[in-house]
Formats: structure tokens, C-alpha cells, sequence
């Protein structure tokens, strides 16, 4: 060899050794020609791998081995194109076996000289491939239960959905019935564990190819292969059987039930996405929801035209307001001790344009769905005082009713929008009655208090709605500031043929409100008998179709006029 040629080898061998990486210099037919000290040590530690090379051996028989025979097949392919000048350079992540592992490195490739020498530096990257994969896994499953989660749920339905050849695809939307009570009332670490429970009992009563995921909260989907909606429904029993034993919680026991809905995609069926089968099973569930809890349901096209409906309602409600029409119906509110109706219950009706007077039960669902309470109960609470206030100007004084929400109640802006309502109608608060829910007030209690307190000192009363419906506590009532306990329907209804529980919890709830200074209002009178006996038990007021039902503002004042001039506890004028 030349002293040039030997002093420019001895060059190239030091910049090569000197590289941080294991790097070798290939001849044009692959073989190795130097390697560094990297390559070395390299060696030594994986000696029996394929990047256990040393000099005078083929790389490119060792790189065929690179990641599976594709991958291998086209690096050599691309190192020999470098080796004929036919491309500039060559870097490509590689995976090769080690010992019992794997490791994972970026190789970089370049010309060297016209003889097609060429140097391949290899750099270790399998720290940042493993957290890479351990991120990409992470973010597909549900850090909880390490099921897959909605993002990936619907990734592997959309993919079974183009599956060629596939048979029927079903989807189960499973939601825990009671998880929510055990939840609050144990904290959330216990309601975590909770949710690892439930998740690992389903994964056990699936077949081999379905998948459980969680799509949030208490909420799980079963992606079942190959089922149609009869094998589904048997699989929901297995799902149900799985609830069947308590779970244990530490010191404590909790039991749950499953609402399950089903929706299935036929082989035959085409152009159905993740989304769609996802939601057609979830609308599924509410129905079994609404059919009183631990059902399964299968989606039929009426669920979903009954979403639609509700959608469309929706979003109709928002311009309702605004457009005028809403409106308010009439109660009388009776006092037992006189008969007479010195109060009312505003109720509110959508006059829908297309679709005729609607009740609340149509529309007040949607309201909530779409945080349009607040803005619809400050509409009612302007035009209930707006209207009391006229009626006042013109010779008939009533105390007007008005029922708030939990949500709007939650917003804190009650007292303020009261008072709004008031000044703006010139009514005096004495004349309101706000009326929320026994639910929602056991929700927040000292949310409610603070709010109560306030309303009540600027003269307001306040009233619990539908006592003995819910979880009734005698603590609400010694510290919540009510003046009036309204008896829930479903008590009322059970004094006629059953006078023994249903008199004696009636009875209890007057002393109780008795204690506290606050008067009973008996809801839901439909019977002389009911009346009759709700006064004998003590309370105050009475309210029911037996005595009016709700009326047009006009059609109040005319059937005042009639009731005032023949008052009586068991009335016989007719409503208008």
C-alpha cells in the first residue's frame, strides 16, 4: 500500500474510532472492512446477535436479520444503491434481537470514496422507543383499568366494521347502576377500586375475541366479533350474573346492577361506523335505564328517532324563549283550615307551533341537557311575578309558587335573579314562594341554607318540594330555613286503603314541620276523601286535581270568582 493510501487508512480508521457510536466501514459487497472501538465492546456484549460482526464479516447478510425479513431485505437493498453512488445517504430505525431482548437503533449511512466504501453508524434509541410505545399504549387505554378506552374502543369497532368477510358486529353499552351513591358517599379512592372490580369481573365473562373497554366514568363497551343480537343478549345475562356477588371494598361491601343496551351491525350491513353502533347502544341503555334499572335493552330505529326528536326539541327550546312561547300555567293552592285558594303554582308550558301545548316532561329534559335552565326559569320567575303582580292591581291577591332547579340553584345566582324578578314586577316578596326539590337540596346543603337564609330575609318563603320521595332528613329540616314542607304525591295517594303507614308517615311529617315552624302543603289531591283526610291529619295547604287543575292566567281569575263565592273543603266547580 501506498504511504498516502496507508496514511489516509490510518486517518479514516481514527475518525472512525473516534466516533461515540458503534460505526463500521463496508466494502461495496458488505464486508466489513473497520469497526471502533464501540462496534467492539458492542460485540462483546451481544455476542450471539447479528451485530455481533467483526471485521471480515458481511454486514449484509447480518442487516437481512434487521427487524422481519421485509424490512431487512429493503435496508440491504438501500445500502447497495449508496455503495453505487445511486443515493445520497441511508437512516432508517432498525430493530435487531439481544440476548433475551430487544433492542432498538437509528442506523446512518454514507459514501465514502468512488469504490463504493461506506460507513454505518449505529445509535442506541431503545430508551426512546420503549417510551414512545409505553406513551402510544397509554394513550389508548384507560389509566384506571387498562382497559381500552373511547379513543381506542372505537378504533378497534371502526376496524372489525372493514373487516373483509366479517360477520355481525355488536356492541354492548353497559352502565353501573348505584355507582354513583357509593362513590359520594365513600370517596373516590373507594369508587377507583370500584371501577377495577367491575372491569376485571367483565373481562372474565367475555369470549376469546371480544374486547371490554371503558369509555369514562361507570360507563363500559363490549365489542363482541362474530355475535349477532341473540348471542348479545346472552352474552348481557353473563354480564348481569357478574354483579350477582357484593364487592368488597376494604372494611365495607357495595352492590351494584348493570343497564345494558345492545346494538348490532349485520354482516350485510354496510357503511355503519364506530360512532354510530356506539351511540345506537348507548341510547339502548337510557331505554333500559328508563325501564328501571338492571334491564337490557336492544336499539330499535324508534329509540333513535325519539333522540332525534329530543334533539330537535332542543334546540328549538333555545329560540322559544325569546320568541314567546312560553307560558304559565295556574294551580290553586288551597288552605285547609277556610278552603279557600289564597295561593297558585306556576307551571310552566311550551305552546310549541307545530306540536301543540307541551308539558314540562317534554321539554324540561332538553332544557337541561342544554344549560338552558337558568335563562327559562328567570323567565318564568319574571312573567309568574309579572302575573301576580297584575292580578294584585286588580283585586286578586294569591301567593304565587314557583319551581327552581337543582341546576339553576347550583349556579348561585338565585337570590339575585329573585330579586330582579321582584323589582321589576313591583310585587312585594311576601307574595313568592320558591319551591326546589327535597334531591336537590340534600345535594348541597349548606349551599341551600346560605341561599334560603337570604331569600327569607328579604321575605321570600321558601318551600321543599315532594317530601318523602327521596332521601327525607330530619337535619334538613332543623337547618335549611323552610317555611313550608310540601307532602309528596305518592303519600297522599296511599291514605285511601292503606290508612295505617301512609296516615302515620303523613302524620310525622306535619309534627316534624311543626317543630321546625314550617306548614305541610299535601301534593296531588285527587279524591273528597284524600282532602279530606290530608286536613284531618294537620295540614296546612292542599293542592291536586280534585280541587283545579292547572289554568290559563284568565281562566284563574274566572274560576276564583266562582270558587270564592261558594268555598268548602270538597269542591264540586270544575276546573275551566
Amino acid at each position: 500500500m501506498p504511504v498516502r493510501a496507508a496514511n489516509h487508512a490510518v486517518r479514516v480508521e481514527a475518525v472512525i474510532d473516534a466516533l461515540p457510536s458503534p460505526t463500521v466501514l463496508l466494502g461495496a459487497d458488505g464486508t466489513v472492512l473497520l469497526a471502533n472501538s464501540a462496534w467492539s465492546a458492542r460485540n462483546a456484549a451481544v455476542a450471539d446477535t447479528p451485530v455481533a460482526l467483526g471485521v471480515g464479516g458481511n454486514y449484509f447478510a447480518a442487516a437481512r436479520r434487521f427487524g422481519d425479513e421485509a424490512a431487512g431485505e429493503a435496508l440491504v437493498s438501500a445500502l447497495a444503491e449508496l455503495s453505487r453512488g445511486e443515493r445520497d445517504s441511508v437512516a432508517v430505525d432498525c430493530v435487531a434481537p439481544e440476548g433475551d431482548g430487544t433492542r432498538w437503533f437509528h442506523l446512518q449511512a454514507s459514501r465514502v470514496d468512488e469504490a463504493g466504501q461506506i460507513v454505518v453508524t449505529h445509535t442506541d434509541i431503545t430508551a426512546r422507543v420503549l417510551a414512545e410505545k409505553t406513551s402510544a399504549w397509554q394513550a389508548r387505554h384507560d389509566h384506571l383499568t387498562e382497559l381500552p378506552n373511547r379513543v381506542h374502543l372505537h378504533e378497534l369497532i371502526d376496524e372489525e366494521l372493514r373487516r373483509p368477510g366479517r360477520g355481525a358486529v355488536t356492541v354492548l353499552f353497559l352502565d353501573c347502576d348505584g355507582f354513583k351513591e357509593v362513590n359520594d358517599s365513600l370517596g373516590h379512592e373507594v369508587g377507583d377500586e370500584l371501577l377495577r372490580q367491575v372491569a376485571a369481573r367483565l373481562s372474565t365473562r367475555t369470549r376469546s375475541g371480544d374486547t371490554v373497554g371503558r369509555l369514562g366514568g361507570d360507563e363500559f363497551v363490549v365489542l363482541c366479533r362474530d355475535c349477532d343480537t341473540a348471542g348479545a343478549e346472552a352474552l348481557a345475562g353473563r354480564f348481569q350474573s357478574a354483579f350477582d356477588e357484593p364487592f368488597a371494598l376494604g372494611p365495607r361491601t357495595a352492590r351494584l346492577t348493570a343497564s345494558i343496551g345492545i346494538a348490532t351491525c349485520g354482516a350485510e350491513d354496510t357503511g355503519l361506523r364506530s360512532t354510530d353502533l356506539v351511540r345506537d347502544a348507548d341510547l339502548a341503555m337510557y331505554a333500559a335505564k328508563a325501564a328501571g334499572r338492571n334491564r337490557v335493552r336492544t336499539f330499535t330505529t324508534d329509540l333513535r328517532y325519539a333522540a332525534e326528536r329530543k334533539a330537535l326539541l332542543a334546540g328549538e327550546l333555545r329560540t322559544a324563549i325569546d320568541a314567546g312561547q312560553l307560558v304559565l300555567h295556574y294551580q290553586p293552592v288551597m288552605y285547609l283550615p277556610t278552603g279557600e285558594c289564597s295561593g297558585v303554582e306556576a307551571l310552566v308550558r311550551w305552546q310549541h307551533p307545530e306540536r301543540g301545548l307541551l308539558p314540562p316532561g317534554e321539554f324540561l329534559p332538553a332544557a337541561e341537557r342544554q344549560d338552558l335552565v337558568a335563562p327559562l326559569a328567570r323567565w318564568v320567575l319574571g312573567e309568574a311575578t309579572r302575573q301576580t303582580a297584575e292580578w294584585s292591581r286588580r283585586g286578586l291577591h294569591v301567593v304565587t309558587g314557583v319551581n327552581i332547579s337543582a341546576s339553576h340553584f347550583a349556579t348561585g345566582t338565585l337570590v339575585d335573579d329573585v330579586a330582579e324578578a321582584l323589582a321589576a314586577a313591583g310585587l312585594p316578596a311576601e307574595q313568592l314562594i320558591l319551591e326546589l326539590t327535597e334531591t336537590s337540596v340534600a345535594d348541597e346543603p349548606e349551599r341551600a341554607a346560605a341561599q334560603f337564609a337570604a331569600l327569607r330575609r328579604s321575605g321570600v318563603e321558601v318551600s321543599i318540594d315532594d317530601f318523602g320521595s327521596g332521601w327525607s332528613s330530619i337535619s334538613q329540616l332543623i337547618n335549611i330555613p323552610t317555611g313550608v314542607i310540601k307532602i309528596d304525591r305518592s303519600l297522599v295517594a296511599g291514605i285511601e286503603g292503606r290508612e295505617g303507614s301512609a296516615e302515620a308517615a303523613i302524620a310525622a311529617v306535619v309534627g316534624l314541620a311543626a317543630a321546625c315552624g314550617a306548614r305541610t302543603l299535601a301534593e296531588g289531591v285527587e279524591t273528597a276523601e284524600q282532602l279530606a283526610r290530608a286536613a284531618a291529619l294537620g295540614c296546612t295547604f292542599a293542592q291536586g286535581y280534585h280541587i283545579a287543575r292547572p289554568m290559563p292566567a284568565d281562566d284563574l281569575e274566572r274560576w276564583m270568582s266562582v270558587w270564592r263565592r261558594a268555598p268548602h273543603l270538597s269542591p264540586s266547580v270544575p276546573a275551566p
